[in-house]
């Protein structure tokens, strides 16, 4: 008998057959969607709250605030509930109905913040609220454990699946937790493994990928684990989310899409062999009401 939480982690790579790319080029999309609460965040939120319940820092009946784009939020309201915590999210009021409606399912409290003061005025608010009223604040952009628990598992889980052959790992960068956990764990196997983040281009809006103003840049990030950063329109990950959809049964949001259209712009260009992995963040359809697959 599994607890919810044992279900988080393990998740499966799936091969993408392209027949513009070379055969000796295999192409995987690592499926967090597949996490009971559809996306990698479940991994954070565990991380961050089993930390700081086991440092003392909370305890059951603790009011918890974060600010979020949506999957983290998503994944802190169902987890925080196992463990007998209050959590209030604060979101950007263009997030769509889909997300904000899941946080509310899983008894999470919601406050909107203006669409055009984006997430780093929802996270100064959530600053605000944990200074003045009592809150905890995790801080997913500040919080080590946010890289540490894809350390532990995300980045192990890929060297496993690959029987150690991944040459190259592709991540949408927001909180960039997820990169900087697994380039650390990769790094470590092998060195010569290719890091690549994936951020949007100038005046491209892309949910769950960020180009962050320098004050807000995450404390987690460090720009010398990355080996390269490549740029990505909102255009583009809409094709290449319809396309994972459409040719590949991979129902996926936009920043997946973002991270497929690099690690495929990646794999036509190689002409030697390679194993390239990239992160496929969360399941399409908390972005439904958006219009984007019309």
């Amino acid at each position: 008998m599994y607890k919810l939480i044992d279900l988080i982690g393990r998740t499966p790579l799936v091969q993408i057959e392209d027949p513009s790319l070379d055969p000796q080029i295999k192409l995987l999309a690592k499926l967090e969607s597949q996490n009971p609460g559809g996306s990698v965040k479940d991994r954070t939120a565990l991380g961050m709250i089993t930390g700081a319940l086991e440092r003392g820092e909370i305890k059951a009946g603790d009011k918890i605030v974060e600010a979020t784009s949506g999957n983290t939020g998503i994944a802190l309201a169902m987890i925080a509930r196992q463990y007998g915590l209050d959590m209030t999210l604060i979101m950007p009021e263009n997030s769509t109905q889909e997300r904000i409606d899941t946080m509310k399912a899983y008894g999470g409290r919601v406050i909107l913040t203006p669409a055009e003061k984006t997430i780093e005025y929802s996270r100064e608010l959530a600053e605000k609220m944990a200074a003045e009223e009592g809150y905890f604040i995790l801080n997913q952009f500040n919080n080590p454990d946010n890289y540490k628990v894809h350390y532990r598992t995300t980045g192990p889980e890929i060297w496993r699946d690959t029987d150690e052959k991944v040459s190259h790992f592709v991540s949408s960068m927001g909180t960039t937790g997820t990169i900087m956990g697994v380039s650390r764990y990769l790094k470590e196997m092998n060195p010569g493994v290719r890091i690549i983040g994936a951020q949007p281009s100038e005046g491209s809006n892309i949910p769950g990928i960020r180009r962050w103003s320098p004050e807000f840049l995450p404390r987690i990030f460090e720009a010398d684990r990355v080996d390269e950063t490549r740029e990505v329109s909102r255009e583009n990950a809409i094709e290449h989310m319809r396309i994972l959809a459409r040719d590949h049964g991979v129902f996926a949001g936009m920043s997946s899409g973002g991270a497929f259209s690099i690690a495929l712009d990646l794999a036509r260009s190689l002409d030697r062999p390679a194993v390239i992995v990239f992160i496929v963040c969360d399941l399409g359809d908390r972005y439904l009401s958006s219009g984007i697959y019309g």
